[in-house]
């Protein structure tokens, strides 16, 4: 029988149990979702960006059909044209949206690509090195948004003030847990009329320079977002305030 070193044992264990750790937090939960209608939502935007303030509108395109979907966002404005597009599409799988790709282009930066490989189980980035073991109910930035509203329909009554719901969601570069937390329901005064609306939040930890989203679904209105904020850690920030929907045939 061969001896292996006491380190190499040791050194072993470690990076097996830091690998069952990784993978034990970010195991998502199944939950009841139910997906909205497929509609072309309008908004209108006020942003800043590298110190400049804009104006503009902004358009997602959410599609549902059988075993699919996909959801695409474009946010404009004249002065220096596309601010942010991004692109995310794949299947519905027992956790809900089971995303195949996603993609982000943003004003002044590079394209890049997230890959959910299922059947090699790993979510890998392009341009970035980094890779992530793909267990089921991963999210990427634009599905996390969707797959939030799908689990707020089918669990209307437990999305109450103070509840948090959490996903794993993979962003351009690596992937984190989102924590979302209900912090109120609120009247909006929307171009649509008034609204009630739930305030949702994603707060970033406090020591992360990631981004901070609040979004306000209008559970008159399929959950669609009334208002959604795009907060960075730098000053900028995109809101987008609905003005139209357009329901298209699923």
């Amino acid at each position: 029988m061969t001896a292996f070193p006491l380190r190499h044992l040791v050194a072993t264990t470690v990076l097996l149990c830091a690998s069952l750790s990784a993978s034990a937090q970010h195991a998502a939960p199944k939950r009841q979702f139910t997906l909205p209608p497929s509609a072309d939502l309008t908004y209108a935007i006020r942003a800043r960006q590298s110190g400049l303030s804009l104006s503009g509108e902004a358009q997602v395109k959410w599609r549902t059909t059988p075993g699919k979907y996909s959801v695409s966002t474009e946010t404009r404005s004249p002065l220096v044209g596309k601010i942010v597009e991004a692109s995310s599409d794949g299947s519905i799988d027992a956790f809900g949206l089971a995303p195949a790709s996603f993609t982000e282009k943003r004003w002044r930066k590079d394209p890049t690509t997230t890959t959910f490989d299922r059947a090699g189980k790993v979510i890998s980035f392009a341009p970035a090195a980094a890779t992530f073991p793909l267990l089921g109910g991963e999210q990427d930035r634009n599905s996390a948004i969707w797959q939030l509203i799908a689990v707020a329909r089918a669990n209307a009554a437990a999305f109450k003030v103070d509840s948090s719901w959490e996903f794993f969601v993979a962003g351009p570069r690596d992937a984190e847990p989102w924590i979302f937390k209900v912090v109120k329901e609120e009247s909006l005064a929307t171009a649509l009329g008034e609204q009630r609306s739930v305030h949702v939040m994603r707060a970033p930890p406090p020591d992360s320079k990631e981004q901070q989203l609040d979004i306000w679904l209008a559970p008159g209105m399929e959950w669609y977002p009334v208002k959604l904020r795009f907060s960075e850690s730098d000053g900028d920030f995109i809101e987008q305030s609905l003005e139209k929907i357009g329901k298209v045939g699923s």
